[in-house]
């Protein structure tokens, strides 16, 4: 009682295509099978990413200084009342 025989199937095959029509048939197994790529692949990244450790700091950058010698740094900046309003 528990596994369908082939006379089953083919009772379900006919009434997919009496319902459906063999047009929207194809559409939906090409849509069915998109679904369960698209499925695989984020379920593949997810276990990717517990697998992936994290960065170490000598992968950052650590904060570059400011020195006077820096020619794209302006570092003498006046003050104004305006300024001060501003801030």
């Amino acid at each position: 009682m528990g596994a369908l025989s082939w006379w089953h199937w083919a009772i379900v095959l006919v009434v997919l295509v009496v319902l459906f029509g063999s047009k929207k048939l194809p559409e939906a197994a090409r849509g069915l099978g998109r679904s369960m790529r698209i499925f695989k692949s984020e379920m593949a990244e997810m276990a990717n990413d517990g697998d992936n450790k994290p960065k170490t700091d000598q992968s950052v950058d650590a904060p570059h200084e400011l020195t006077s010698g820096d020619s794209d740094v302006d570092v003498n900046v006046k003050v104004t009342d305006e300024t001060k309003k501003s801030a």
